[in-house]
């Protein structure tokens, strides 16, 4: 099997999603199993990331940092569209733990947390602002 471009964001995904289920569905408590979707996976992702950007951040024809024009020239490239793809998943996995662990440590209940990570994971910061904006608003149920 030839490692594509489209391999490795179609390896990525699945990776992501196994990464996902893991913090829906596994006690979090349980240490070891946590880190995967915590620290291993977008780790990993983030191994594949920098293998893929850094050749060809700085000879993407026309691209860069400085305006609109710049990021869609860089762009235009497709390893640094799958980068990119994989930055996304790499750091979105990686805040949805964060909301889970945080929730966790405020008592949140995991149905509660289902639909923000749900957004984090579709939609990255609009989860984080739900989390963010929520638990400024959470208060732990008291203990009689």
């Amino acid at each position: 099997m030839e490692l594509t471009l489209e391999t490795l964001f179609s390896w990525a995904n699945g990776i992501a999603f196994i990464g996902w289920v893991f913090l829906l569905l596994i006690p979090r408590r349980q240490g070891p199993l946590f880190w995967v979707p915590q620290y291993v996976i977008p780790f990993g992702l983030g191994l594949v990331y920098s293998a893929l950007i850094l050749p060809q951040i700085f000879v993407a024809d026309g691209g860069g940092f400085g305006s609109v024009q710049e990021v869609r020239a860089m762009f235009q490239n497709d390893a640094v569209l799958v980068g990119g793809w994989i930055h996304y998943l790499a750091f979105d996995l990686f805040i949805g733990s964060w909301i889970a662990r945080n929730a966790d440590d405020l008592g949140i209940p995991r149905l509660i947390q289902v639909p923000i990570l749900a957004a984090t994971f579709m939609l990255g910061p609009v989860g984080l602002v739900i989390f963010l904006a929520m638990r400024s608003l959470y208060r732990r149920p008291e203990s009689p």
